[in-house]
């Protein structure tokens, strides 16, 4: 496989930063070009002293502007903030980049893919759409959120059906970006309401598993009635999630269920593909975020399911799912659908 030289938009930001550590002993991609709008001109290294260390390989970089003239890459990554991405990004496809963006700005967009690489890989196919229109294309990853209830939804779907889900969600505080919410506002505190996160949740899911028929996306069908909270966890956003299957469900077959998932990503051996993507847990007070959030062969990429039991019906399943909100919910899905792109010939 060539390398690919990548850049970042949004590079000096909390997630930004996650793609340094899994981009620089990437066997594909090279980092080239860095741009952070409030750090133009100074070295990568100054620039986010106060996030984290940085590999001494792009510390002297200097961060660019976000303009397509100043890049030098053969594809490009964007964690902007979502008011942002909507017309920078544009610029960067209308001078034929390739873009995956975490921004919310275009997931919603009916050409363009909301991508969970193991989940519909399929919906790739919309960039053949994009391409009639514009010399580069954008794909899309998800609400971070999102990201852990769609893949274990995902095997569950594919074997019982689905009819309705119900999801709450303990979200850890970096999942607000930095510097994220005043410390006196969440230190010993629950805050029950995150702006349009409920919204988002119910529409991206029903976007990501609904079927490619050829020229659009038909979303699916069922309802997903989502509830939202801030917690005092610093990674990793916990889920409780009830689900209405079709068929009956024995909690033995679904614990099975979940842990032979395997997606186009594991079947090609991707870089940055964890061997399994869901993990049960037997452990009754398990997943945790504190325990949990980095397990797995690719630290941060593999989402943890437990307590997986009925309901009162036979057609109800329960259970906690836990995922990794800036590797799985961010960086790592952008990275791993970067790879998808270039296993299945799209950056040729």
């Amino acid at each position: 496989m060539k390398n690919i030289k990548v850049g970042i938009l949004g590079a000096t930001g909390m997630v930004g930063v996650e793609y340094i550590d899994f981009l620089i002993n990437h066997p594909w991609f090279k980092i080239s070009t860095l741009a952070g709008k409030k750090s133009v001109g100074k070295k990568y290294g100054e620039a986010v002293k106060s996030l984290k260390n940085v590999p001494r390989e792009v510390e002297d970089i200097e961060v660019v502007e976000p303009d397509p003239k100043k890049f030098d890459a053969d594809l490009v990554f964007s964690s902007l903030p979502s008011e942002a991405a909507k017309d920078i990004e544009v610029r960067f496809i209308e001078h034929g980049f390739p873009i995956v963006s975490e921004a919310s700005a275009h997931r919603m967009n009916p050409d363009v893919p909301l991508m969970i690489p193991e989940v519909n890989p399929e919906h790739l196919e919309l960039i053949r759409i994009q391409k009639k229109k514009s010399k580069g294309f954008i794909v899309t990853t998800p609400n971070c959120t999102a990201v852990g209830l769609v893949l274990s939804l995902k095997p569950i779907l594919d074997y019982y059906g689905i009819s309705k889900v119900v999801v709450a969600t303990y979200q850890a505080i970096t999942g607000a970006g930095f510097p994220g919410v005043p410390s006196y506002s969440i230190l010993g505190n629950v805050i029950p309401y995150i702006k349009k996160e409920e919204e988002k949740v119910s529409e991206e899911t029903k976007k990501i598993l609904g079927r490619f028929n050829g020229d659009s996306i038909k979303y699916a069908g069922f309802p997903v009635e989502a509830s939202c909270a801030r917690v005092p966890t610093i990674d990793g956003h916990l889920e409780a999630v009830y689900v209405e299957t079709e068929k009956e469900v024995k909690v033995d077959e679904a614990i099975e269920v979940f842990r032979s998932f395997r997606g186009e990503p594991q079947k090609l051996n991707l870089p940055t593909a964890p061997k399994e993507p869901i993990i049960v847990t037997d452990l009754e007070d398990r997943p945790q975020p504190r325990l949990d959030v980095n397990t797995g062969t690719v630290p941060g990429m593999s989402i943890v399911v437990g307590r997986i039991r009925k309901g009162e019906s036979n057609n109800v399943l329960k259970y906690f799912v836990l995922s990794h909100n800036r590797i799985r919910g961010a960086a790592g899905t952008a990275i791993l659908t970067a790879e998808l792109l270039l296993a299945k010939g799209y950056l040729e």
